[in-house]
């Protein structure tokens, strides 16, 4: 529930970025009676014509591939997580008063529900999914939002104090919270991600972190206690902080224990979920996601029985690990969702060998050389595409690994992956980067994965 009731009536506000999450906060805006002014370096005839009738209609001022000249103009501007904050129109902005705010953060003052907030460099959409499907089957009103895919701000106006927003929070995001308050926060894991953005590992680290900044000593913070990175982070956190470990049996937190997925609470009192064999999701790090799940849930309040069943049935996300089809006994699995390094490896440790990995898109700015680490044993042939290509290219062979080809696109690579796979070898698309240099994000790059698979002669 926001923390301060901020009047938007005739208030003057700018939404900069027309993506999903711009709008979103440009129609919630207009709503509010609001004076809107967007902003997209696009032009007016590279936006969706529908969006453009409606701006007309609602009177809403449009800067096409241009910004505002004076940001006092307004009363506050929201970003849309894509926009760097460090844009000079937004160091103005700041500079003279003007509040400037996320599309998060405009919706937890616009709505009335009750937050989780997860996060973390890898795990964030398969474990806000759980979630959101564990509160879903214990029969409460729940949203599943925010990175994921559905902006917040197109739940939250509807939503009432019975209300959780099971919320995916991305470090970009968090850059421009100011009352955002989960009351149960999670911070997954902290691996070098979105370097061209934070600079160094502590900034990210830092950025993240700003997730329970506003909590107090009634909230939970779930964090990851193997990642010793990432959980030297709770050190500054009011809220309650319970460890999650897949490693360790803990005095307090959530743990595997004879084979079970177990949580002890504040009393001592141990909680048993289902087996580790009955996870439906393959992989170590999905058994820290389920962990981190099981903890979020407990300590909000949901009952064992309802996390038990919900872990034992939950069959994981799209993009993530996904198995689409067996051609001639070879496997094509997307995991297109693979953005880094660290969560291609990850997919590469949950799958047999032999693989014939399919990676390569948009450069930010991260380091291979862990990815060329994971291939011994395990991946017998890289195919390679997008901006990275050459640089993943080189990182192998400095690594002594020469079993590389670099493709035009995606078709290109699916196609010459079945010519070269044998029955009993797994082509998985785990790009380690991002797809913004080929595709408008990573679920089209998986869709198209898939529509080139199912184009296979069969």
């Amino acid at each position: 529930m926001a923390q301060t009731a901020w009047e938007f009536n005739n208030k003057k506000v700018l939404v900069i970025g027309l993506g999903k999450s711009g709008i979103a906060a440009a129609q919630a805006l207009v709503n509010q009676g609001a004076n809107v002014s967007v902003q997209d370096n696009k032009t007016a005839e590279e936006m969706d014509p529908q969006l453009i009738t409606y701006l007309e209609n609602e009177k809403v001022t449009c800067y096409f591939t241009e910004m505002p000249k004076n940001p006092a103009d307004f009363d506050m501007v929201v970003l849309s997580p894509g926009v760097p904050t460090d844009l000079q129109f937004i160091k103005d902005a700041e500079a003279k008063g003007v509040w400037v705010a996320g599309e998060l953060e405009l919706a937890y003052q616009l709505g009335h529900g009750k937050y989780i907030g997860i996060t973390g460099t890898n795990g964030k959409t398969t474990t806000t999914t759980l979630v959101g499907e564990i509160f879903q089957n214990a029969d409460l009103k729940a949203e599943v939002v925010g990175n994921i895919g559905v902006a917040v701000t197109t739940k939250s106006v509807l939503s009432t104090e019975d209300t959780w927003m099971i919320t995916e929070v991305s470090s970009f995001q968090l850059e421009t919270i100011k009352y955002f308050h989960p009351v149960v926060s999670a911070i997954l894991n902290l691996t070098p991600d979105h370097m061209d953005r934070h600079k160094t590992l502590v900034e990210y680290g830092r950025v993240k972190a700003r997730i329970f900044e506003n909590q107090t000593a009634a909230d939970f913070l779930v964090i990851n206690y193997d990642d010793k990175a990432c959980y030297k982070l709770a050190h500054t956190a009011k809220a309650t902080v319970v460890p999650f470990s897949r490693k360790e049996i803990l005095p307090f937190g959530a743990f595997v224990k004879d084979g079970f997925l177990t949580i002890r609470d504040q009393t001592g009192k141990e909680i048993q979920f289902c087996r580790q064999d009955e996870l439906m999701i393959p992989g170590t790090h999905n058994l820290e996601n389920a962990l981190a799940a099981a903890a979020v849930a407990y300590f909000a309040g949901i009952p064992a029985d309802v996390i038990t069943r919900t872990l034992q049935t939950f069959a994981g996300v799209e993009h993530r690990i996904e198995f689409v089809d067996e051609i001639d006994g070879v496997r094509f699995v997307n995991d297109s969702k693979g953005t880094n390094p660290d969560a291609a490896i990850k997919a590469i440790e949950a799958i047999a060998a032999p693989i014939i990995l399919i990676a390569g898109g948009y450069d930010k700015g991260s380091d291979f050389d862990e990815l060329i680490d994971a291939f011994p044993g395990k991946v017998e042939l890289a195919l390679l595409m997008g901006k990275t290509a050459v640089k993943i290219k080189e990182a192998a062979e400095k690594k002594g690994f020469d079993k590389t080809i670099i493709l035009k696109d995606m078709e290109a690579c699916v196609t010459e992956a079945f010519r070269q796979a044998k029955p009993g070898t797994t082509v998985l698309l785990s790009p380690a980067c991002a797809s913004w240099d080929m595709y408008d994000n990573f679920e089209q790059r998986g869709r198209h994965f898939k529509d080139c698979v199912a184009g296979l002669e069969k």
